[in-house]
């Protein structure tokens, strides 16, 4: 597979890849995760090719000698990167980061992290998180975990003849893509994740191998035609695709046949292409593409972690210079040395393991050497798991997540009370529920908290998300309205997280978000005395527990408030100036006031029980019981 190795066409796919990933983390580009399906469509043209020529040859494939060669192409980059990150992390970041650091750690180190990641629901974008510097590794496991499967597969179809391997391979990307659209839909993050949702996307590179050049291309013209028709598709893609587009689904259709397509016209792309291709510099990006995707992502998040804010544009900038340059040495001092060292395959794979073993301890040691306190100046010191502590909704099912619609009876307060307040909307409601529980408890009033995440009371369809379906969201609030119709409560508290831009563009959401409290408003005005909309709490910029815990107080007090304006004909409460006066401050009274980058604390929700009751009063609802 050489030959194929040093294509000019095949390496100028790999430097597009990298680049793409690391715009889009980067941010400067709200579709370039396509690249690492692009790498996934390189990686099965490639390794299927190597497989079939080695069994056309000898009749045979040495199946220690493939992985061993697999592991000093992927394991010394990978394994240098993984040990710098995991040290320089865990000098950086604060100790209450450890535990997920090492645990990360191991995860990457043992090329699992991908269904780890997906089982614990952590994704670049998590927004109650600081992101793991290791979360990129994901898109490794999912080729290693190829290369495990993908020779013993082949091998077997291989000695059937070739129509067997053919109709194999194709079943194999049928099947794949098939369960990649039902995932997508039904489980969006598990679908991101998996090798089996992924799986078509190799086959189709390995599909390339079948298909005779000649008798689908007919001419240098219509070469020329499909690949610009691949270039626009990526094109397309990298510049309308955004976090939430569906993926990977119908959508990554796009770039894995315009992948397919420029493979399979590489040497006859269009006139300039071929220029930029060739040049020394795309081809040794090319050629450091796989160090230049390990080192990014680390580069990106451990200084922002330690600033305790995002990057300025001069920063990412330095930063992904600095990038290049490790990228680079790694290449020539690391990768390529220990490619074309002369060890045997089990010396190899034995030094490997080795190697593995020590992450994996290291890792543990990290993971152990968590603490779960933090001090602040004054010498108060916060337990992180208390800080980190969800209401009680979210433990007894009443805060119902993805793929669940209907609410239980979650009565809290005074449960055996005849007057009842609903708390209604997201998990910025269900932030509220400690407070409303013990007004409840103290003025004889049941509280029914009806919250899903992700899912507002304010009637707008958000951004897809892996916690946000559309339909599941609005079948929530026709279910809540109709136990609001039902019951007529004495009051109806809604509220919710208030994104600032309306979806899927750079436009202010307020007009946006009061016409979905308008319209919710409307659902339920003739059912509740008192229809009142709570505003959002201000936005962190920072996740506020570990900011503290870093011991750059000045940083943590940095949360941004919302507009408090409602829709007219609502009751309005504004939390706002209970937690800011002139600056938005992490700590009040001893308390902290959030639990991470979003939600107040349990306790500061209890905290700012009788500043809410007192508004209730206000407004006349407690007057009335």
């Amino acid at each position: 597979m050489k030959k194929q190795d040093r294509n000019p066409g095949i390496q100028a796919l790999r430097a597009l890849a990298a680049t793409l990933v690391l715009v889009y983390h980067a941010k400067w580009i709200p579709g370039g995760y396509i690249g690492v399906d692009i790498f996934y469509v390189i990686s099965g043209y490639l390794i299927t090719g190597l497989l079939i020529r080695e069994l056309s040859e000898t009749g045979t494939l040495k199946f220690l000698r493939f992985y061993a060669r697999r592991t000093k192409r992927l394991l010394p980059s990978s394994l240098t990167v993984i040990l710098v990150t995991g040290l320089s992390a865990w000098i950086i970041f604060p100790q209450s980061l450890r535990e997920s650091l090492g645990r990360d750690l191991i995860a990457a180190s043992t090329y699992i992290s991908n269904f780890l990641f997906a089982l614990w629901e952590n994704d670049y974008q998590n927004l109650d998180t600081t992101p793991s510097p290791f979360i990129h590794f994901w898109s490794l496991a999912v080729e290693e975990q190829f290369y495990l499967v993908w020779p013993i597969i082949i091998v077997l179809l291989y000695k059937c003849g070739r129509k067997v391997l053919v109709s194999g391979v194709l079943t194999i990307f049928v099947s794949s893509f098939i369960f990649s659209l039902y995932l997508t839909a039904a489980s969006p993050i598990w679908a991101f994740y998996i090798l089996p949702t992924r799986a078509w996307e190799l086959a189709l590179g390995a599909l390339l191998l079948f298909i005779s050049k000649k008798l689908v291309i007919t001419s240098k013209l219509l070469t020329v035609m499909l690949a610009s028709i691949a270039i626009a598709m990526i094109t397309y893609s990298t510049f309308i695709f955004d976090d939430a587009t569906a993926f990977p689904g119908v959508a990554a259709t796009f770039p894995v046949l315009a992948t397919a397509l420029l493979l399979f016209t590489r040497n006859d792309w269009p006139r300039l292409a071929m220029v930029i291709v060739q040049s020394r510099l795309v081809q040794w990006l090319g050629a450091i593409s796989y160090p230049l995707y390990l080192w990014h992502w680390p580069m990106l998040v451990i200084p922002a972690v330690y600033l305790g804010r995002n990057l300025s544009t001069l920063e990412t900038i330095l930063l992904l210079l600095a990038t290049v340059a490790l990228a680079g040495l790694t290449h020539r001092y690391i990768e390529n040395p220990l490619r074309e060292m002369r060890v045997g395959d089990v010396k190899s794979l034995s030094y490997a393991g080795v190697a593995t073993i020590i992450c994996v301890i290291i890792g543990a040691l990290i993971f152990t050497s968590q603490n779960n306190s933090v001090a602040l100046a004054s010498g108060k010191s916060f337990s992180l798991s208390e800080i980190r502590q969800k209401p009680a909704s979210d433990g007894d099912g009443c805060h119902i997540k993805i793929r669940e619609t209907v609410s239980p009876a979650c009565e809290y307060g005074d449960t055996t009370a005849q007057a009842s307040i609903f708390l209604y909307g997201d998990s910025h409601a269900a932030q509220w529920l400690p407070a409303l529980d013990l007004i409840g408890k103290k003025r004889g009033i049941k509280i029914i908290s009806l919250s899903k995440s992700s899912c507002a009371a304010a009637e707008v369809v958000k951004e897809l998300s892996s916690q946000y379906v559309v339909e599941e969201c609005q079948k929530f609030r026709d279910l809540t309205v109709a136990r609001i119709k039902s019951e007529k409560p004495l009051a109806v508290i809604m509220t919710g997280l208030q994104p600032s831009t309306a979806p899927y563009s750079n436009i202010p959401s307020r007009n946006w978000w009061l016409a979905g409290e308008a319209k919710a408003l409307d659902r339920i005005r003739d059912f509740t005395q008192y229809p009142i909309y709570l505003t959002d709490t201000p936005n962190p910029i920072v996740d506020i527990p570990d900011c503290l815990a870093s011991g750059k107080l000045s940083r943590c007090d940095t949360s941004v408030p919302i507009d408090p304006e409602v829709a007219a004909g609502l009751f309005a409460i504004n939390p706002t100036p209970w937690l800011c006066q002139e600056k938005c401050f992490a700590v009040i009274d001893g308390v902290v006031v959030y639990r991470d980058a979003s939600h107040l604390s349990v306790a500061m929700s209890e905290y700012l029980a009788p500043r809410l009751e007192k508004r209730l009063e206000e407004i006349g609802v407690l007057s009335k019981t």
